[in-house]
C-alpha cells in the first residue's frame, strides 16, 4: 500500500572533481560547453561591435548584445518540451550547427540590421531546448554529490570561458576585424557539433508525451509552474542574480561618474565573474554537501550585502573588492541543486533545466534596465545599493517559507507493505 509519509534523503557523500571528470560522457559535454560559451562570447561582442560600426547607434549595439538572451524565455515557453521529446544527441548537435550557421551568415553575408537581429533572436528561441537536453544528460550520468559538482564545473566553465571569449573577441576584432572574429566563432561551433556527433552515445528521448511541440511545451510549463516547490526553487535561483545584474549594468556609469581612470570599468566588470569562479571552487571543492545546503541563505545574502556599500560611493579598490565578494555569493546555487533535481518530474527534466537557464538570462537582461531607470533619481551608487536589497529580501523570503513549511522541499515517497 502507499502512504503520504515524507522522507528526506540524506545529503550525498562528498565527491571530488576528479571523480566527476572520470565520467567520459560528462567530459565531452564539459569540453564542448567550454568551447561553446567561448564562441558565444566571441559572437556577442563582435556582433555588437559590428552593429555599432555600421550604425553608430548605442541603442542598436545594445540590442545586438541582448538579442541572444531576452528571447530565451519565449523559446522555453514554446519549445522547451523538445528537450525531453527528442533524442538529446540530435538536439545538442543541431544546436551547435544552428549557432554555427548563424555566426557564419553574420560573418559572410551583409544583411540589414533588422535581419541580423532577427537571426540572432531565432537562435535564442531554440537555445533552451538544446541546453535543457545537455543538462538532462548531466543529471542522468552524475548522481548525488557528483551531480552538484558537475553543475559547479559547468558554472566554472561558463564564467571562465565567458571571460576568455570576451578577451579573445577584443583581440581578434582589433587584429582582423569583426567579421573574421564571427567566422572564427562559427568554426568553433561546428567543431563542437562534430565532437558531439562522433563521441556522444545515441540515446532515446525521455518523455513519452504525444502531440505538438508547442502544446506540449505549454503543458509542461504549466505543470512546472503550478508546483509550489519547483516555482519557489526557480525564483530562489532567478531573483538574486537578476538584482546583481542590475548593479553590474551600472558599473560603467559609476566608474565614469567617480572619475576613475580610463579602462577601470573593465576591471570592475571582471570582478563579479572572478568572484563566481572563486566561490564555486571553494564551496564545491572544500565544503561538504550538507554544509553547502545550509549556506544557501548566507550566500544569497552575500550577493547583496557588499552592494549596499555603494551608497557611500566607494573608491576604485574598495568597489572592486565589493563586487568580487558579491560574485562569490553566486555559489549559493550549489546548495539548491540537489533539492531542485529531486523536485522535478522525470518527463519534464529537460524543459525544467531549459526554463531555469532561460529565466536567468531573461531576468539578468531586465535587471539592468529596471535598476538603470532609477539612476537618474538615486544616482548610480544609490541604485547599485538598492540592487543589494533584492538578494537580502530573497534570503529572508527563503527563510520564511522554509520555517513555515519545513517539509516543503520533500516529495511523497511510496512505501510498500
Amino acid at each position: 500500500m502507499t502512504t503520504d509519509s515524507f522522507t528526506r534523503a540524506a545529503p550525498a557523500a562528498r565527491t571530488a572533481y576528479r571523480q566527476v571528470f572520470a565520467e567520459p560522457r560528462f567530459r565531452l559535454l564539459f569540453l564542448t560547453r567550454v568551447l561553446g560559451v567561448t564562441a558565444d562570447s566571441l559572437r556577442i561582442v563582435t556582433f555588437s561591435a559590428l552593429v555599432f560600426a555600421g550604425t553608430g547607434s548605442p541603442l542598436l549595439s545594445a540590442l545586438a548584445f541582448g538579442a541572444g538572451f531576452l528571447p530565451q524565455i519565449l523559446g522555453s515557453l514554446l519549445f522547451g518540451s523538445l528537450a525531453d521529446r527528442l533524442p538529446p544527441r540530435v538536439l545538442i548537435v543541431g544546436g551547435y550547427v544552428l549557432e554555427g550557421v548563424a555566426a557564419a551568415l553574420l560573418a559572410l553575408v551583409r544583411m540589414p540590421i533588422g535581419a541580423s537581429l532577427a537571426l540572432v533572436s531565432v537562435v535564442a528561441l531554440a537555445t533552451p531546448a538544446f541546453s535543457g537536453a545537455a543538462s538532462r544528460l548531466v543529471a542522468r550520468w552524475l548522481t548525488g554529490d557528483a551531480y552538484v559538482l558537475g553543475r559547479s564545473l559547468n558554472n566554472l566553465a561558463s564564467s571562465g570561458a565567458q571571460l576568455f571569449g570576451l578577451a579573445l573577441g577584443g583581440t581578434v576584432v582589433a587584429a582582423m576585424g569583426p567579421r573574421a572574429a564571427l567566422a572564427l566563432g562559427a568554426v568553433i561551433y561546428f567543431l563542437c557539433a562534430a565532437a558531439v556527433r562522433l563521441r556522444l552515445p545515441r540515446l532515446t528521448a525521455e518523455s513519452g508525451r504525444s502531440g505538438g511541440a508547442v502544446r506540449g511545451s505549454l503543458q509542461g510549463m504549466g505543470t512546472l509552474m503550478r508546483d509550489r516547490v519547483i516555482r519557489r526553487l526557480l525564483f530562489a535561483q532567478w531573483l538574486p542574480s537578476a538584482f546583481v545584474a542590475g548593479a553590474e549594468g551600472l558599473i560603467i556609469a559609476y566608474a565614469d561618474g567617480r572619475g576613475f581612470p580610463p579602462g577601470s570599468y573593465a576591471v570592475l566588470m571582471a570582478c563579479p565573474p572572478v568572484g563566481m569562479l572563486l566561490g564555486d571552487l571553494v564551496v564545491g571543492r572544500l565544503l561538504r554537501p550538507a554544509l553547502r545546503e545550509r549556506l544557501v541563505v548566507p550566500l544569497i545574502a552575500l550577493m547583496g550585502l557588499p552592494l549596499l556599500a555603494f551608497a557611500g560611493d566607494p573608491g576604485r579598490p574598495l568597489a572592486a573588492g565589493l563586487l568580487l565578494l558579491a560574485g562569490c555569493g553566486f555559489a549559493n546555487g550549489l546548495g539548491l541543486q540537489r533539492e531542485f533535481l529531486a523536485a522535478l518530474p522525470a518527463q519534464d527534466q529537460g524543459q525544467a533545466f531549459g526554463l531555469l537557464g532561460s529565466g536567468n538570462m531573461t531576468l539578468q537582461g531586465l535587471g539592468p534596465v529596471c535598476v538603470g531607470a532609477l539612476a537618474g533619481v538615486l544616482g548610480t551608487g544609490g541604485s547599485m545599493a538598492l540592487s543589494g536589497v533584492g538578494p537580502l529580501l530573497t534570503a529572508a523570503w527563503i527563510v520564511s517559507w522554509r520555517r513555515a513549511e519545513p517539509a516543503e522541499g520533500l516529495r511523497p515517497q511510496p512505501l510498500s507493505s
